[in-house]
């Protein structure tokens, strides 16, 4: 990693481990552990080899101090999180837990990340759901284009904040509003911004929001969580759930539960077994999120803002072009870019991953997503491989 030119960026920096020779620019694919969550996951290993000095209690404040740091995240409560292995956990749970009707329709985008494929195509078969998919009118998706493919019989628009493979961000409030107009839901996928980027759930309107937590929430794989609105708690559409969600499952010494009832809140969708203290990947999430807050997405917007406008001013416009929004306010915490052809993009990302400079190769476009402890001069890095 390039060194620092001021002491703010030189703390942050300090949060996690050398690159050695690499320029890592790839947050929208995974995010490097910092140091503190290394450090929470050694001392869960620790509790491991001592349970004995752990009491019942302890089994649920890591997850609980975790929906509580999310909850104010978002702008949500901690009752409405649920804590799962990713984000296609909770595009489950709002699949298997709505009423639906034989042709009700569920808007996706085309493009968008397989999950939202994967989650509501086979409810084509199981429910008779009818799944529209909008291409863009120009050219990122927009708000427009999704409004304007819905129908009286538009149950559910399901798409992505933020897109994985061009960075434009939707106008989620003005889908939220067109949704509910005609008793329609919003399911938002915040994967690729929460944590990078101000949130708050009740401006965007959403009914749902699922995220992994392996990108901007500095976490480990595994991890993420789903988000309900309080109003769709009561009508869930009962179906098996975990153990621990029980009423009453803090209880240890009493678990008698010939007819179970599942808590009134979101942690009926817990992932199994995910909610103690013994498991390394909360160990981390929970150290990660409390980075996360010291942090402020506020600050890692502004800061990436600044680099990727930086990298589109100095991209060699006669063999580059940006694939993302110019305007910063309408694209997420990253940017994206490609050659002249599709061969060339590829070759240029190879040139890159030869020379470490860490991206992704997503749908045709090298996508550069930075951090706080990227500067100018990584971008700079960058710069000098794909131009000869």
């Amino acid at each position: 990693m390039a060194s620092s030119t001021t002491s703010a960026q030189t703390d942050w920096r300090e949060e996690w481990f050398e690159f050695e020779d690499a320029t890592y620019l790839n947050l929208a694919g995974q995010s490097p552990l910092p140091r503190v969550s290394v450090r929470a996951v050694q001392a869960a290993l620790e509790a491991k080899k001592f349970p004995h000095h752990k009491t019942d209690a302890t089994y649920f404040e890591v997850p609980n101090r975790i929906r509580e740091n999310i909850a104010r995240l978002i702008g949500g409560k901690p009752e409405e999180i649920a804590l799962t292995s990713g984000a296609s956990a909770g595009a489950a749970a709002v699949a298997y837990s709505l009423k639906w009707s034989p042709g009700d329709e569920v808007i996706l985008a085309k493009g968008e990340f397989p999950l939202q494929y994967t989650s509501w195509k086979p409810m084509e078969e199981r429910e008779g759901l009818q799944v529209k998919i909008v291409g863009p009118k120009e050219r990122f998706i927009s708000s427009g284009d999704l409004i304007a493919a819905m129908t009286p019989r538009t149950r559910l628009v399901s798409v992505s904040l933020v897109r994985y493979d061009d960075g434009s961000l939707l106008d989620a409030p003005r889908v939220a509003w067109a949704c509910h107009q005609q008793g329609a839901l919003l399911l938002l996928d915040a994967s690729q911004c929460c944590g990078a980027m101000p949130m708050d759930v009740k401006q965007l309107g959403a009914d749902f929001l699922v995220c992994a937590g392996y990108k901007w929430l500095l976490s480990p794989f595994g991890t993420g969580f789903f988000w309900v609105k309080s109003e769709h708690l009561s009508g869930a559409r009962p179906g098996p759930f975990y153990w621990m969600a029980v009423q009453g499952a803090d209880n240890f010494s009493s678990l008698h539960f010939d007819d179970p009832k599942p808590a009134p809140n979101a942690k009926r969708w817990d992932a199994p077994e995910w909610a103690s203290y013994f498991n390394f990947n909360l160990a981390a999430m929970d150290a990660s999120l409390e980075l996360v807050s010291r942090m402020g997405p506020e600050r890692v917007a502004a800061h990436n803002r600044k680099l990727i406008d930086f990298m589109f001013d100095r991209l060699p416009k006669d063999r580059c072009v940006p694939a993302s929004p110019l305007d910063a306010a309408e694209r997420g915490p990253y940017g994206c870019f490609s050659a002249r052809s599709r061969e060339r993009t590829s070759e240029l990302y190879q040139r890159l991953r030869k020379e470490n400079v860490i991206t992704s190769l997503r749908e045709g476009n090298i996508r550069v997503s930075p951090h706080l402890f990227n500067t100018e001069r990584d971008i700079d890095r960058l710069i000098s491989v794909i131009t000869p």
